[in-house]
Order: C-alpha cells, then structure tokens, then sequence
C-alpha cells in the first residue's frame, strides 16, 4: 500500500492553500507613463515634492552587497488636478548596489499592503482609470511589471523585464546589478510606516521596511 508521508500531506496542503488564495485575487489594472508626464494627475506645475523610506533587504547566501527597496510618498494633491485628494505611492527594487554570491538572488515580487486604491486615468487626458502605472519612461530602471493582484488588504506586485507579458508567461525578474522600474498607485489615504514581503528567490519571502495607504 502507497503512503504519504507527514511532510508530504503538509506541503500538498499548502499548495491547495496557495491555489486557493490566488483563486481569490482580484487582477489590478496596470499601465506605462512617463515621467514627468505622469506628475500632471497631482500637481498642477507637473512636479511632485517626495519623500523617501529606503530600507535594505535582508542578507542572504545569494548576494553581495547593498540591495534596497525604495518606497516613495508625495505631498498629497491639491485640486484642479486628477489626483486631487490623493497621495502618491511609489516602489522600486533597486539591486544596482549588489552583486552575485554563491548562487544568484533575484526578487521576484512584492507584497504590501495597502488601503484603498484611487484609479486615475495614468494614460492621459480622457483615457480608461487605472489602478496601477509603471514610470517605463523619464525615469530610472530596466524591470517592470509582469501583474499586480489584491487579495483582502494585500497587493502582490510581480516583478518582470518583460514588461506586461501574457498571463502564465515567465518572468524574468529583478537580479543583481538591475533595478526596476519605479511603479506606482494612488489612495485618499495618508501614508503610514509598513512591513512589506519581498520575494528572494529560493530565500523565499522576507520582509523589509516599507510605506502603504492607511486602511
């Protein structure tokens, strides 16, 4: 008689349990902007006044060096602008401090969460609101966005230098030496100090100091 063993039945549980979670995540729609372009939706004058937490992945066997995400908050918008009311939130992985190490470390995705989101037409004037934009132009980075879901309070941003690929289609995600692009949503509420899980390739995930929406 075939058996299954303790550890066995565990992680076919979890993985029911993964299949489960992710039936239930809501797709978020994402867009490339440009920078400064994309300022316009929050400040008449089309530039922003940010602040930055910066705040160092946790070390691990596979890389070298610094490895750092960046989330970045702007003043919240005045009116006569899209954004009026809103903040701005903005992320980037930033890798270009590191190096490989006994095997290759690269983040693959990125996990906060957040309050509600405010969906702005990033595009342009009279373009479809969208939930989230990737600045994929004017500004720093080489990585995008593969997706970006909600489950409950929790985005998952998922890192990929092919830029909005199909659904399924592998993602080659942010490795030493690289950073992402910056990317980015809005929300009526103000910023608060967060935890964020970041994914750390075979390290799996980690959490690291970040900034969210308040609930």
């Amino acid at each position: 008689m075939r058996t299954i063993s303790t550890l066995a039945f565990a992680m076919t549980s979890l993985a029911f349990m993964t299949i489960a979670v992710a039936s239930h995540a809501q797709p978020l729609t994402v867009v490339p902007v440009n920078a400064p372009a994309v300022n316009c939706l929050f400040d008449t004058s089309c530039r922003i006044t940010v602040s930055d937490t910066v705040a160092n992945l946790p070390p691990v066997a596979g890389y070298t060096g610094v490895a750092r995400l960046q989330s970045r908050t702007a003043t919240a918008a005045a009116s006569g602008v899209p954004g009026a009311g809103t903040t701005v939130y903005l992320y980037r992985v930033d890798l270009t401090g590191a190096a490989d190490a006994t095997d290759k470390m690269c983040v693959s995705a990125l996990t906060i969460d957040f309050g509600p989101i405010a969906p702005l037409p990033y595009s342009g004037p009279g373009k479809s609101n969208a939930d989230v934009f990737v600045v994929t132009s004017g500004g720093l980075g080489s990585v995008g966005l593969q997706s970006a879901s909600r489950s409950g309070s929790a985005i998952t941003f998922q890192l990929s230098s092919a830029s909005f690929a199909a659904p399924g289609a592998p993602f080659p995600p942010v490795c030493p030496g690289q950073t992402s692009y910056f990317f980015g949503l809005a929300s009526a509420k103000p910023p608060i100090a967060t935890t964020a899980q970041i994914h750390m390739g075979v390290y799996g995930w980690k959490p690291v100091a970040s900034r969210r929406a308040a609930p």
